[in-house]
């Protein structure tokens, strides 16, 4: 049976279930575009090849992202109206975290992930082997960018990928717009209280396994294209 006071986190969305302040839903495709037709050819996969100049925009999402969740009743937002985390450390006494408004859920959760705050994860993985294509039009700092993307549990591996592929073809608008509501997710998921730390963790993880391996997909990929220029190269070279 579901704990009412530990509401679970719902992986598919990426975000608590029940009443908790939820987090802003995936960006939308870029144009106003509603995700991809379902009549057309599906979006492409990491590690597919991608058009000249950019992927479509418009095929960044399998299917068009969710509406906000609709604000639920003031009964359930009272399910998780404690403070945030405190930051990493030893921890204060229970009677002292109690006058800081935590409850016993809180605590117990506190004492079992240790350090780990939301966040943790994601600091601990790197951008390498990701590469942003060439975007003459816009401007905004590209590592950056990319620790907000992986660090999204709200979007999937593939609409990561595909993400990156479109930014040749994003606005300066769209592209600030993204990275807003990238850090406002990042902020209201560090805003829960303790007792959802467990499930954000355990989703952090199979995040952060999914952007290795796209890293490793992106390492695959580099490597048959490098293949496949030499072998033009030789049968240049042949005369063929």
């Amino acid at each position: 049976m579901t704990d009412p006071a530990n509401p679970p986190i719902d992986p598919a969305q990426g975000k608590p279930a029940g009443g908790n302040p939820p987090p802003p839903p995936p960006p939308p495709p870029a144009g106003g575009a509603q995700g991809q037709d379902p009549a057309g050819p599906p979006p492409p996969r990491p590690g597919e090849n991608v058009p000249q100049g950019g992927l479509d925009p418009t095929q960044v999402f399998a299917s068009p992202p969710p509406p906000p969740p609709q604000q639920q009743d003031g009964s359930k937002q009272a399910q998780d109206q404690g403070p945030p985390p405190p930051p990493p450390g030893p921890l204060p006494s229970d009677e002292e975290l109690k006058t800081k408004g935590y409850d016993d859920e809180d605590i117990r959760v506190l004492k079992e992930v240790g350090d780990y705050r939301f966040g943790t994860v994601n600091v601990a993985l790197s951008n390498d082997q990701i590469t942003v294509p060439t975007h003459p039009e816009t401007q905004f700092d590209e590592q950056m960018f990319l620790s907000l993307l992986r660090g999204s549990i709200s979007l999937t591996r593939d609409e990561k990928w595909r993400i990156i592929q479109a930014i040749p073809k994003l606005s300066q608008f769209q592209i600030d717009e993204l990275k807003k509501i990238l850090e406002e997710e990042k902020r209201k998921f560090s805003d829960l209280s303790p007792k959802h730390l467990l499930q954000l963790q355990k989703l952090e993880q199979k995040h952060g396994e999914d952007w290795k391996d796209l890293q490793s997909i992106t390492v695959q990929q580099g490597a048959r294209e490098e293949e496949a220029g030499q072998a033009d190269e030789i049968r240049k070279q042949l005369g063929l």
